[in-house]
Order: structure tokens, then sequence, then C-alpha cells
């Protein structure tokens, strides 16, 4: 059995790597930082392969698929945000957000999925976020990232349905974790964020499920999202960032 991790450098990917080393034979981590990849291999101490690219590149990412098929679980975790008024973020640095945390799983998820349909077996994991249920005034374009990441996993585990296919879909749903995310999207949150790790051995341990929503306060959340409109959320979404503490 192998998996294949994206943006497993660090975070709850690196996390998700050490726990499924447990039980997968065969493990492609990938991710930009190659040194702390390596660090990783040698901590696992397994069959291990490691692969250094920038997946918000649309030919490396078809690349890593031409060279990495037999992928039983394919986890899309690489992605970051930014936190700011969305009139005064850096445009740039908004292009690099959506080419990784829609472009590049957007291509994986399609490429592995005809794969995966082809042979009728594998799975599916795309990491979103409880702000994917949401919209995120202070963080607009990593929230509207996360929601083209749910209502996408969404449409397929539909069609997957219709289909009676075995492939199987899920989506990660956590709500702010103590990660690296922090630091490259310029805040710090004021509100406790769960450990990476104590995400990563939620996700194995639910990895049947469709929806992945690691937390109590994540799960209230998720469920006021359904009731409320989108104004109303917005505000809450607003207050919330702003209880994060700009660097």
């Amino acid at each position: 059995m192998k998996v294949l991790i994206t943006g497993a450098s660090s975070g709850i990917g690196r996390d998700l790597a050490k726990e499924l080393s447990k039980k997968y034979d065969e493990m492609v981590l990938v991710g930009r930082d190659k040194d702390r990849l390596e660090s990783l291999r040698k901590e696992i101490n397994k069959d291990v392969k490691i692969i250094s690219t920038d997946i918000s590149d649309k030919d490396n990412c078809i690349k890593l698929f031409n060279d990495n098929k037999d992928v039983d679980l394919i986890i899309n975790n690489a992605g970051f945000g930014d936190c700011g008024d969305f009139s005064e973020t850096d445009l740039n640095k908004d292009l690099d957000m959506i080419n990784t945390n829609i472009g590049g799983l957007h291509i994986l998820t399609k490429l592995y999925l005809c794969e995966m349909k082809k042979r009728n077996s594998g799975h599916i994991l795309n990491v979103a976020s409880i702000a994917g249920f949401m919209p995120g005034p202070l963080m607009a374009t990593y929230y509207a990232t996360k929601n083209y990441v749910v209502r996408l996993s969404e449409a397929i585990r539909e069609e997957l349905r219709r289909d009676k296919s075995n492939v199987k879909i899920s989506i990660l749903c956590p709500g702010p974790v103590n990660t690296k995310f922090n630091k490259r999207a310029n805040v710090k949150f004021d509100l406790k964020g769960m450990n990476s790790m104590d995400v990563a051995k939620y996700t194995v341990k639910h990895l049947n499920k469709f929806y992945i929503v690691p937390g109590l306060g994540v799960k209230i959340t998720r469920f006021f999202s359904h009731l409320l409109s989108s104004s109303i959320m917005a505000k809450f979404a607003y207050n919330m960032q702003k209880k994060k503490i700009y660097k």
C-alpha cells in the first residue's frame, strides 16, 4: 500500500506522514523544503521517496503524477494563507495561494481520480479547513480557496456515489492549528490552536468518513454555518480574524 502526501515537510502533512507510516508500506512525501523532507525520511526509517517540487506549477503536478501513478491514498495537503484587508494584501501572494491551494490540488485530484476509477479503488483526502464553510473577511482569498476545496470534493463524492465506485474521497476541515502556516500567513492566533499531531491522529482514526472535523469548537462552528446566513457568518469570521495579532 502506497500513500502520497503533498506539503509533507511540516505541520499536518509531516505528522500525517508519521502516523500513516505505521500502516503504509510505501510513502511518497512531497514538499518544497528538501532538507526537511530528508529529515522526515530518516525519522520514519521506512521505504520513503521524497520529492522536492512546487505544486503551484502545472507541469510539476503532471510530472509528479506520471512518476507516481500507483498510489492508494493521496493527501492533497499543500497550501498556505494570508491575512489582511483584501485591498491591501499582495496580489502575487494571492495568485501563488490560488495556484497552490486550488490549482495544484485540482490537477492532482483530477489525475489521481481518473487513475483510481480505472482500477475502481483508491482514496483521495483533500485538506480543506473550517474556513471552507463560510466567507472570510480579512482572509478573503484563503477562505475562498478552501470553499473551492470543499465544494469540489462534495461534488466528486456525489459523482462517485452515483457511479457506485469503490474510490473514496474525504475532506479534512480543521480549525486553527499550531504550524508554520501562521508565519507564512503573517498572523499569530490569539485563539489557541490544536496540536498538529493531534489533528493527524484524529484524521487517521476517522479516515473512513467524508467530513473529518477535529475539535468540538470546530464542529460547532460548522453546524452553525449551515443555520446562519452568509452575512452573519461573515461578521463572525471578521471578529474571529481580529483576534489575530498582525506581525
